[in-house]
């Protein structure tokens, strides 16, 4: 009887599982292997197969009533003409008919659907190694199909199972082998779940043949067709059969445990498969993160309010947020924690924007290690590097590092192929520069497009010095977190004379008595330094570090001398060979050549650092002061907003930047850098003024932060007028809900107009929209409609300033009447920056030396663009000229010679010499230079007029880019790496990014002078990510050209076929 029970058990468990497809029911039987002779047994093993199940269903312990639910036939419960038997029936005909469907047996997956049809025969399972055998009970081929067949509980694993979670162990169990193995196959038929026909289907005596790895069976259809039973009344027969069996006992207590089981498995099934937001224990990140952070950056720990802003319900529900802490106070850790997450748990792309291209090519060298361990891509948008739109990723997600330009032009380009939302998050370091002139308006711009277009982008913003959070909130529809706390306490004192005083936000007059300065000073050096800074930073250095804030770039060297004129022959020993290293480094990565302030102060531990420095310069002289071996910056302010150098103390020589009183903001900024986390116990600032300034510095320290306005309308070029030139080449709408922006919008809507940039409609000219005196009119004529004209479309494209789009276009014309190839120099011009030239001022006697020795080619460019030589040679001799010529196309062929001269020479030492300029100011008109020519060549790109500058300028936004010999440009592409270190390592036999991707970090440092272990390691990781991604480039392109079309006409026929 318990046997008996098992049967009808298994069967009436796996009665409700999902059927096959009829067509696929009657595949699997016309495919069988039907061997001759087996027919002739049929008679006889009815009748035995018939008193058998009789004697069954009579051990069978009766049930009164039959659950309706249990419903056997599934949806179909009749026997009429519509019926499922009846379909059977037609389909039967139907595939008689058409015998190729019956003769292509030896087809995979039809031999899949004909296993399930020979499920009632007893098979016992014996598994070797990866191989599994089938094979045919001997006692039991002459029953009939009619009875369910006992299987062995141990060798059946799934015997015990509830049938409604075999399938689910059936997946799981083939997702971890091959699925092309014939062994795991056999084990799928043998455990199938789909059984309630085809266990039922009386064939008799069909014997599986024994799979191999190296051959599948083959299958043979019976001659004695005529002999064989109709489908229809095998499945009739079946059908009656169990209706009429008697549904068994179950024990409640097994069905409530199946149920739990199950629903276990359900809930394990779906956390599976659901998208992966927690990953692991490291704010939902694995914990690998930790470790890296641990490893790469020595950060075993977050501050307390780097873990409650984390977890706030805000950031977990990927709301919009602000926040706000003091400088040095670990912001951008909470920013890379949230870059991670939507890297990796949510796998979206996240842009974040920096504001300057040295921060983020600093972030990048940070960053890039993590995209190696990690997996994400980390692409760089600054400067003339960056695609457009970006590459789009088949698996890899994608970090997108940005100056605040080249974040507007990537979400311009995201919007229009209507990608925006592939933009999981954005995050904007140092907020506050929204107020800041045209930078701030496009910020502004950028922000509020993502606001406007994507619902599921989240903003991050983060700035030290934020006052009107409430406006900023309101914009970005954001939550606000701000903390007081900082790593290392910071005190702020005032200098006057000799007294030193402590800010006292407390005391009546914000201030109190702190000491005296006690240094012995002679007459004469009173005279060399009258603000007593040598005394200041003597309390300091060498063995702690010092910034001294000066208000011009002059002033900044200048201290420097003075300071090293003063100090004692002792600070000349402190870390010597270190020192010596550092003067021939720099020796090195200038063709030999160094700044003779730099030489004299180095050997003290003294440098200047500002914008007449080279990248190269810049880069070694922090990496000296972040080692230690320098212990004194003479900087500008720019140092402040710019690269991380925290000191001991900070001095401020004095409230002014340039001419312009010190602001509030910058003052924080400055005094932001006090205080070394880890290192110091405490940070000091010290500003030195004058006694006429003391009213106004005790106002400034009293006084809140600025607040940020928008830059929008005072910016026009570069604010409103961009930003509805934009809105209506992406055809976003333009809706006005205040009647004040009317006037501003008439004015702008005229202004593109005039410019050619847009083009309106006859019937807006008709209602009079352009004409100055009828800016007023009714609600229904507030409706508008402009289209953007080719002009307008590739300014915006090409992020080309709005001032100069038309000079830009007719340079662009006049060139194509007589572009002069043979050199550089007349490209050169139509890719010189405008707004750089607005701001030159030419030396006439070198502008006529260096005109005199160019080409007749080279000096015919001149003459095209309008500047002959006998204009530059009276302005030379200082003669009075009475022809007027434009003095913007003057200063920009100037400016074009020296770029001319930089690419033939390479040596901006050189250049710095002959054109009589500061290095430095060379190399941003170089970089200038570079990120204008890939503008214009966006802009080219739109015109088809201009279609011959596309490939010339492709070349020359290169050669600008990096302006070194050509074997050095593989090194240049790796994130970090300038002209001199590519140099080293070019002479180091590290000629490729295969070989930089290839290097052993350890070996690095051995190999390359004054190269620490931190920058050998982001070197390497910085090439690895970068040969990952062109890689994942070039394998994209493959499977693309490799993809069959989606609407290739064969594809279209088959898929009607096969339906």
């Amino acid at each position: 009887m318990d046997e008996g029970c098992s049967r009808i058990r298994r069967r009436v468990s796996v009665r409700k599982r999902n059927h096959r497809s009829l067509e696929s029911v009657f595949a699997a039987l016309t495919a069988a292997e039907l061997k001759p002779g087996d027919e002739e047994k049929e008679d006889e093993d009815e009748e035995t197969v018939a008193g058998s199940r009789r004697r069954k269903t009579m051990d069978v312990q009766p049930v009164e009533n039959i659950d309706s639910e249990e419903d056997m036939f599934g949806d179909y419960d009749s026997f009429a003409e519509n019926s499922f038997l009846a379909q059977v029936d037609d389909l039967e005909q139907k595939y008689l008919q058409l015998p190729e469907h019956r003769k292509h047996a030896t087809d995979h997956a039809t031999e899949d659907l004909c296993s399930e049809s020979i499920k009632h025969n007893t098979l016992s399972i014996t598994s070797v190694g990866d191989c599994t055998e089938l094979k045919i009970d001997e006692h039991t081929k002459n029953q009939s199909g009619h009875e369910d067949v006992p299987i062995d509980p141990e060798a059946d694993v799934l015997y015990d199972i509830p049938s409604s979670q075999v399938l689910f162990f059936e997946n799981l169990y083939n997702s971890s082998n091959d699925l092309g193995d014939p062994s795991t196959e056999e084990r799928d038929w043998n455990s199938s779940s789909h059984k309630t026909v085809n266990e039922e289907l009386p064939i008799n005596n069909v014997e599986q043949p024994q799979q191999t790895d190296e051959s599948s069976s083959k299958v043979r259809t019976s001659s004695d067709a005529n002999r064989r039973k109709s489908l229809k009344d095998h499945l009739k027969n079946t059908m009656t059969g169990n209706a009429k069996a008697q549904t068994p006992v179950f024990s409640r207590t097994k069905q409530l445990k199946e149920t739990l089981l199950s629903e276990e498995i359900n809930v394990a099934k779906k956390t599976i498969e659901s998208s992966l937001d927690d990953l692991g224990p490291f704010y939902s990140l694995p914990s690998k993160v930790r470790d890296l952070y641990v490893q790469f950056k020595g950060i075993e720990k977050l501050y307390e309010w780097q873990h409650a802003c984390l977890t706030l319900n805000s950031v977990q529900e990927r709301k919009n947020l602000i926040y706000s802490l003091p400088t040095s106070g670990g912001k951008t850790l909470v920013a890379e924690i949230l870059m991670l997450q939507e890297l990796l748990c949510r796998r979206k792309d996240v842009l974040m924007i920096l504001p300057y291209v040295a921060i983020v090519q600093e972030k990048i060298s940070g960053l890039s290690s993590f995209g190696v361990e990690l997996g994400f891509f980390v692409e760089e948008y600054a400067g003339s590097k960056g695609k457009f739109p970006p590459i789009k990723r088949r698996e890899k997600k994608s970090l997108y590092i940005a100056t605040i330009e080249k974040g507007h032009s990537l979400v311009n380009s995201l919007i229009e192929t209507e990608r925006i939302n592939s933009l999981g998050l954005v995050v904007v370091d140092e907020l506050h520069m929204i107020g800041e002139g045209s930078r701030g308006a496009i910020l502004e711009m950028t922000l509020a497009k993502i606001l406007y277009t994507s619902k599921t982008t989240q903003i991050i913003g983060m700035s030290a010095t934020l006052n009107n959070v409430e406006d900023l909130q309101e914009f970005l529809q954001a939550e606000y977190y701000t903390s007081q706390f900082r790593p290392v306490e910071l005190k702020e004192y005032l200098k006057i004379k000799d007294t030193i005083y402590e800010v006292d936000s407390k005391a009546e007059n914000g201030m109190t008595f702190s000491r005296l300065l006690n240094y012995k000073y002679s007459d004469t050096l009173k005279k060399m330094d009258p603000d007593h800074l040598v005394a200041l930073v003597t309390e300091v250095i060498p063995n702690y570090s010092c910034l001294v804030f000066c208000p011009t770039k002059k002033n900044c060297e200048n201290v420097a001398e003075m300071i090293c004129k003063i100090l004692s022959k002792e600070y000349l020993k402190h870390k010597e060979k270190e020192k010596h290293e550092v003067i021939k480094n720099l020796k090195n990565i200038s063709n030999g050549n160094l700044c003779p302030v730099l030489k004299h102060t180095i050997p003290f531990g003294v440098a200047y650092h500002h914008g007449g420095l080279t990248s190269d310069e810049r880069k070694l002289l922090e990496e000296a002061y972040s080692a230690g071996v320098l212990c004194l910056f003479t900087c500008t302010s720019t140092l402040a907003a710019g690269v991380n150098l925290p000191a001991r103390r900070v001095i401020l020589r004095a409230p002014y930047v340039a001419k312009e009183f010190l602001k509030k903001n910058q003052y924080k900024q400055m005094i932001g850098r006090a205080g070394r986390a880890g290192i110091d116990s405490t940070g000091e600032s010290i500003l030195i003024l004058q006694e006429k300034d003391k009213q106004q510095v005790l106002e400034l320290i009293s006084r809140p932060l600025e607040n940020c306005y928008s830059q929008l309308v005072q910016e026009f070029t570069k604010g409103i007028h961009t930003l509805f030139l934009s809105l209506i080449g992406l055809k976003q709408k333009i809706l006005l809900k205040e009647r004040s922006l009317w006037k501003i919008t008439v004015e702008s809507l005229r202004y593109l107009t005039e410019k050619g940039l847009l083009q309106n409609d006859t019937i807006l000219t008709e209602k009079g929209l352009l004409q100055k005196d009828t800016i007023h009119g009714s609600e229904e004529e507030f409706q508008y409609s402009f289209h953007i004209t080719k002009l307008g479309r590739a300014s915006f494209k090409g992020a080309i300033d709005l001032a100069y789009c038309d000079s830009l276009y007719r340079d662009l014309k006049k060139g194509l009447e007589g572009l002069v190839l043979e050199s550089l120099l007349h490209l050169i011009y139509l890719t010189t920056p405008y707004d750089m030239a607005s701001q030159c001022h030419p030396d006439w006697m070198i502008y006529f030396r260096q005109f005199s020795q160019l080409s007749p080619a080279e000096q015919n460019v001149a003459v095209l663009v309008g500047v002959s030589e006998n204009f530059i040679g009276k302005k030379a001799s200082g003669q009075a000229i009475r022809k007027k010529v434009d003095k913007n196309i003057v200063n920009r062929l100037y400016l074009s010679f020296v770029l001319y001269t930089l690419l033939k020479e390479t040596n901006i030492w050189s250049v710095s010499e002959k054109f009589n300029m500061p290095r430095g100011y060379i190399q941003n008109l170089l970089s200038g230079a570079a990120a204008f020519s890939s503008c214009v060549l966006h802009f080219c790109e739109e015109l088809e007029e201009f279609w011959v500058y596309r490939a010339l300028l492709v070349e020359l936004t290169k050669k600008l880019t990096y302006c070194v010999k050509a074997e050095l440009i593989p090194l240049m592409e790796v994130t970090g790496v300038l002209e001199g270190r590519a140099r080293q390592l070019y002479n180091a036999g590290y000629k490729s990014l295969m070989h930089l991707a290839n290097a052993n970090p350890e070996v690095l440092i051995k190999t390359i002078d004054h190269l620490s272990r931190r920058q050998a390691k982001q070197i390497v990781s910085s090439a690895k990510l970068l040969l990952h991604e062109k890689a994942e480039a070039l394998q994209e392109e493959v499977e693309e050209l490799l993809r069959l079309p989606s609407d290739f006409p064969g594809i279209v026929a088959s898929s009607v076929e096969k339906a």
